[in-house]
């Protein structure tokens, strides 16, 4: 039996889901949060078999959801599951260990199959995204995961001292990360940093 949770802020679209896997024999729907945080409940208390994930949550979102499940349940499977088909949006979901990606406006059809291929051990691509490869790789490739970890909370509106008190490090650390951030990209300054980090940002 493939058990699913389901993390999704807008309860019409889980209801949608629910209602059409309900009379696939091999597939269960055992969990399902509206946010990142309550998606992590389930997944410690259930461990299923993988998870349909949005990226844009309250709470957590699902990047770093999907870090933490990896981290912690790494038999769980992450796949995805929102309207972001930036290469960026794509690019950091699998850094975080998602093994599947499929957009809303797909059909439920698309969704079955998708569980199903990823359960099996397999990756799940949507036909309708273009998948990040090493030739596009941005400018960001050369950022540490630390820094590329404080550029999004930088686009986010995140000071320093509240970067620092998130990631459990000194301010001085994160002021450290922006500097070389700002040398390594070739910009002119922490303004320049914001604007560069506010352009790859996709409306958390």
């Amino acid at each position: 039996m493939i058990t699913v949770a389901i993390a999704e802020d807008h309860q019409a679209l889980i209801d949608g889901i629910q209602s059409y896997v309900e009379y696939e024999e091999d597939i269960k729907i055992i969990g399902h949060a509206n946010d990142g945080e309550a998606l992590l409940e389930i997944v410690r208390k259930r461990t299923p078999t993988l998870v349909l994930c949005d990226i844009r949550m309250p709470k957590l979102d699902g990047i770093a959801a999907a870090k933490i499940i990896q981290k912690e349940h790494p038999t769980t499977k992450v796949i995805a599951f929102t309207m972001f088909d930036q290469e960026e949006a794509i690019r950091q979901m699998l850094d975080a260990g998602a093994v599947g990606y499929i957009l809303k406006n797909s059909s439920l059809q698309v969704v079955l199959e998708a569980i199903r291929t990823v359960a099996g051990g397999s990756t799940y691509f949507d036909k309708k995204i273009h998948l990040p490869t090493a030739e596009k790789n941005t400018s960001k490739s050369i950022l540490s995961s630390r820094e590329k970890e404080i550029l999004g909370l930088v686009a986010r509106g995140k000071t320093s001292h509240e970067i620092a008190d998130q990631l459990f490090i000194g301010k001085s650390t994160v002021d450290t990360h922006r500097k070389n951030m700002i040398r390594k990209l070739g910009l002119s300054g922490a303004g320049e940093l914001l604007r560069y980090a506010l352009e790859r940002k996709y409306d958390f």
